[in-house]
């Protein structure tokens, strides 16, 4: 008989890697490049992100990051890597924080569950859906 070995991969937004401008830039980027997040033709959407938004919305939201950032990182992150602690803690079977968008990504997160040899995976979002 074959012994399934699970693993949890707890799911969140995302958030960028720091409070800088080329951090939210970046950040930015993946999330609205996203078809999923703007319903819009990439032939007129690609322009208006890179040309406008990007340039002028990221200093500002940067700023707004800098207001909540925490000694150890993002908030959303550090929240995030303390419910994966505290799941750990409790559960026989290895967990993973994964992002959406930013970092560590899903498929970095994923990539180390599996490495471990896992047969199923538990996925939980940590946001409304």
């Amino acid at each position: 008989m074959r012994q399934d070995k699970a693993g949890v991969l707890l799911v969140n937004l995302g958030t960028p890697d720091a409070p800088t401008t080329p951090a939210v830039k970046r950040y930015l980027k993946q999330f609205l490049s996203d078809p999923r997040v703007v319903d819009a033709p990439r032939w007129l959407w690609w322009p208006v992100l890179n040309a406008v938004i990007l340039p002028f919305r990221s200093p500002r939201v940067s700023k707004l990051y800098s207001s909540v950032w925490m000694e150890g990182g993002s908030p959303l992150l550090l929240y995030s890597m303390r419910q994966r602690d505290a799941l750990a803690a409790r559960v026989d079977m290895p967990v993973e924080v994964g992002m959406s968008y930013g970092n560590p990504s899903l498929k970095s997160a994923v990539d180390k569950l599996m490495a471990l040899g896992l047969t199923r995976l538990i996925v939980l979002p940590l946001y409304p859906q």
